[in-house]
Order: structure tokens, then C-alpha cells, then sequence
């Protein structure tokens, strides 16, 4: 049963709870290192993927929440999302295609996010992307926003916003575009032809994915290529001994407590 108290007993969140901008940039990165990014059972549903994009608040709560298990995007950001809107924010459902391998970009339906509208501004809040990422909300502009090593700015290009992401080294690289207007779940029940088509492109890979934020970063597991952000230095490292995955993986969804 969903409950706020256990939430942010859960979340580790001590503070003041106010619908304010340092009470969201606290609850944001607490919940990404306290609650997984997991893909395991969503793992060959197909065309499925995002039938429960409008999710079960009690069902999702006791799952993520209590029982700790990680979640998927539209999972992890619905119940935050409904976290935020108990405690008084102004809150949206966006969408976003992701950057993929060759610089283009998935389709607009394939990513589940929010935002909040903080002084008639919104703000956009991701606890369900694995990453690389934003570990604290970012402001919809193209000014440079500093966070624990890595770079981030909103830029317009065309209809779309991008974000972007540039750690200490390297250029500026996507992460993500979206189009800035409230989604509505209907959008996901009808899926567009290239959704549909990227839908079935992930069940024929079936790779799982898995992700856990920490202090200054992000471990981010696709199969066994674990990708390490640690104050903006990116190491990737194949794990190729079956022994040295299950330690990851146990260890990203705390399994080994």
C-alpha cells in the first residue's frame, strides 16, 4: 500500500518535505542510488514493453518500494512520480527517444520521464534511466549545469529538446530527446509503427539491463559491459567470469545484503 512515511524512510530522506527546489534535488538523487534500474521481467514481452506505462500505485509500491525490486522506467518514474505529487508538486508525463549507438535517436514513445513545474518553469525529474545521466533535476535551458563531475544543458533542436551530457573528457554527447508537452498513457495503448518495431528489436536482443546511482555516479550493467561514471570519469570493462557478473549484478540490486 502506498505510503509516504515509508517512502522516505525508505528514500533515506531526513529532511524538510516541501514542494521546493532542494527538497526535490534531494528525493531525485536518493531515489536512483536507494531504488534499482532492472529490465529483467520486462525482458521478451515484445510489443508489450509498455502496456503498464499507467502503472498500479499499490502494486509498483509494494514491488519497488517495499520488497526492493528494480524496476523499469515507467515504473520507477510513475511511483516518484506520485511521491512528488503527495507532497505538493506540480508534476507531467513526458516522453523521449533515446540516443542510440549511431547517433540517432529511438523512438519519441520509448522513454518514460516526468516533470515538475517549479515557479511557473518546468524542471525535468528521471529516476528511471539507467544512465549515463542526471543524477539531480535539470532546468529546460542550455545553460551549462554542473553535477559531480559531469556537464548538462537542455538545448532546442527543431520541435525537440536534447539533453545533453559531457563528463571531464570527451565532447558533448546526447542523452535523450523529448518533446516538451504533457503525454497522455492513451499515446502508449495505440503504439506507433516505429515503436512497435523497436519493441521487437529489444526482444530479439533480449539483453538485460541494470543500473544503480551511488554518491558521484552511476554502475550501469547492459549484459556484461558494466559502464562506471565516477565524478565524470567514464571505465567500461567486460565481465566475462560468470562469478564476477553475478557479484555485480548482486551487488547493483543489493541482493547480497
Amino acid at each position: 500500500m502506498f505510503d509516504v512515511e515509508r517512502y522516505l524512510k525508505v528514500l533515506g530522506h531526513t529532511g524538510p518535505v516541501r514542494a521546493d527546489w532542494e527538497t526535490l534535488r534531494s528525493l531525485h538523487k536518493k531515489h536512483l542510488i536507494a531504488v534499482p534500474y532492472d529490465s529483467t521481467r520486462n525482458t521478451g514481452n515484445g510489443t508489450s514493453l509498455w502496456e503498464g506505462v499507467d502503472i498500479d500505485a499499490d502494486e509498483t509500491f509494494d514491488s519497488l518500494i517495499v520488497d526492493g525490486r528494480g524496476g523499469v522506467c515507467y515504473e520507477l518514474n510513475g511511483i516518484f512520480r506520485l511521491l512528488l505529487e503527495r507532497i505538493g508538486f506540480e508534476t507531467g508525463v513526458l516522453a523521449a527517444g533515446i540516443r542510440q549507438m549511431d547517433g540517432s535517436f529511438g523512438p519519441d514513445l520509448e522513454h518514460v520521464f516526468g516533470y515538475v513545474r517549479l515557479d511557473g518553469e518546468p524542471v525535468l525529474v528521471d529516476v528511471g534511466f539507467v544512465g549515463p545521466s542526471y543524477l539531480e533535476p535539470l532546468r529546460v535551458n542550455d545553460e551549462i549545469q554542473h553535477q559531480y563531475g559531469n556537464d548538462f544543458r537542455v538545448r532546442r533542436l527543431d520541435a525537440y529538446h536534447v539533453v545533453e551530457r559531457r563528463g571531464r573528457t570527451g565532447d558533448w554527447q546526447a542523452v535523450y530527446r523529448f518533446l516538451l508537452r504533457p503525454r497522455e498513457f492513451a499515446e502508449w495503448q495505440h503504439p506507433t509503427p516505429d515503436l512497435v518495431a523497436f519493441a521487437r528489436q529489444l526482444a530479439r536482443t533480449g539483453t538485460v539491463i541494470r543500473g544503480r546511482a551511488f554518491d558521484r555516479g552511476q554502475r550501469i550493467l547492459i549484459g556484461r559491459r558494466l559502464l562506471t561514471v565516477d565524478d565524470g570519469q567514464e571505465t567500461v570493462r567486460g565481465l566475462v567470469d560468470r562469478a564476477d557478473l553475478d557479484r555485480v549484478v548482486a551487488d547493483i540490486l543489493r541482493t547480497a545484503d
